[in-house]
């Protein structure tokens, strides 16, 4: 990267310069995104619609599972690839160090996983009826896809949005072509939710190959750097805190609905909890591709680290508030639209739902902070504490409320972090 002369790092920029830099950068993942929430909302209604009783719930507890093992790279050793290949030139011997640590922990992970797999096989995927053919193409596509986000962090590292959006496009398109046309010839459910994974994961064709030609996958030498390992493995344990505290407790909390409630009265609460998924993927992929990368860049800039904190969080706060209380009265139009028409039934959920998510998506605009910053201590310690609020929340308020105390413990829980959040990294919120 060309040096940059004293005079032009002595000039801060202005907050209208960070708000039209983060502006520039969520259009130019728009497209991205746009495919990724079609993709999504399509699946959705083809399984609340032809999946039978209960098709909604089993795509979540599916998608849930995928991410059980796809947490550990995809939100540890991923996300420190990130911040350490952004300020390094292709091909360096540094960017080689780390493109090998985070390809070591990656297999390392996919290995675990897999054993995982196979000892757990009841528990965590007895309700699709696994086959041991079922449960090798499933580890099959889980390493496809794997490889593919790793190939996408390595792009976003670079700066290559272009490259990242029109190969969104074509993983999205991929998932959900594959359960339409397994649905429409007839195959069970579970046999088009394993068709959604292995043509996600075929993705890494393409990928492979703008990689290469872009020159972004130099050829590894030597043996594994420690360093590497030590440095990307610290956010390897900000992901496994994130697993155990967040991903496996959605997926216990699944279970737990399924077992306390029919499968079409878990439906509701599950439809309310894709509309939510739907709009945290468009959150999570446009803070992942233009917010995180940003974030990693400033990391030895503290002025400049508080000043487009504090901006990003000026604008979002009423654009999600403005964008969810739409969503709200638009509810009884919505639902039947996206999901069928006996999902109206799941209009009492939504409030407390949008609320919990407008503090949930602040509460995530801070904690990127500390990933940025690799304060893995922290970053733990919140998930861990937030987990237990949750399992406590849950605890009191679905005996009393019946489903209804799904989303009122999801909007307590962020309520809390949010609070918290805002005490612990006040300094960022002062202008």
């Amino acid at each position: 990267m060309p040096p940059v002369t004293p005079a032009v790092a002595a000039l801060p920029e202005t907050r209208a310069a960070v708000l039209g830099r983060f502006l520039r950068g969520s259009a130019g993942s728009g497209v991205a995104i746009g495919a990724r929430t079609a993709g999504a909302l399509l699946l959705n209604k083809l399984l609340a619609v032809y999946g039978g009783p209960g098709g909604l719930t089993l795509l979540a507890h599916f998608q849930n599972l995928m991410a059980l093992f796809t947490t550990l790279p995809n939100e540890g050793v991923h996300v420190g690839l990130i911040k350490y290949l952004a300020p390094l030139r292709a091909g360096s011997g540094r960017y080689r160090a780390w493109l090998g640590a985070a390809l070591a922990l990656n297999a390392g992970a996919l290995l675990l996983g897999t054993a995982v797999l196979v000892v757990g096989r009841q528990p965590l995927a007895g309700i699709f009826r696994p086959s041991v053919g079922w449960l090798a193409l499933f580890a099959l596509g889980i390493g496809l896809l794997t490889a593919h986000v790793f190939l996408v962090s390595v792009l976003l590292a670079a700066g290559r949005l272009r490259a990242y959006v029109w190969l969104t496009v074509v993983l999205s398109g991929l998932g959900t072509g594959a359960v339409a046309v397994v649905l429409a010839a007839g195959w069970a459910l579970d046999e088009a939710l394993l068709a959604y994974l292995l043509a996600q994961g075929l993705t890494l064709v393409p990928t492979v190959a703008v990689c290469a030609r872009l020159g972004l996958l130099p050829r590894l030498r030597g043996p594994v750097s420690r360093p590497g390992l030590r440095g990307i493995g610290r956010f390897l344990l900000m992901a496994v805190s994130v697993l155990l505290f967040s991903k496996a407790v959605d997926f216990v909390l699944r279970d737990v609905l399924m077992q306390r409630f029919s499968l079409a009265q878990t439906d509701n609460w599950q439809a309310v909890a894709k509309l939510s998924d739907n709009y945290t993927m468009v959150f999570s992929a446009l803070m992942g591709s233009v917010y995180y990368p940003r974030l990693a860049r400033l990391a030895g800039e503290p002025a400049a680290l508080r000043r487009y904190v504090r901006t990003v969080l000026l604008l979002l706060a009423p654009v999600l508030a403005l964008g969810l209380g739409a969503l709200y009265l638009v509810r009884d139009w919505l639902l039947p639209l996206l999901f069928d028409a006996h999902f109206a039934a799941a209009r009492t959920l939504l409030a407390p739902q949008f609320v919990g998510d407008w503090a949930k998506f602040l509460t995530w605009t801070l904690l990127f902070l500390l990933m940025a910053q690799a304060r893995v201590g922290r970053y733990v310690a919140v998930q861990a504490g937030s987990a237990v609020l949750y399992a406590g929340l849950l605890a009191v308020l679905l005996p009393r409320y019946g489903l209804l105390g799904a989303p009122l413990a999801h909007a307590a829980r962020f309520g809390v972090l949010l609070l918290g959040c805002g005490v612990y990294f006040r300094n960022y919120l002062r202008p």
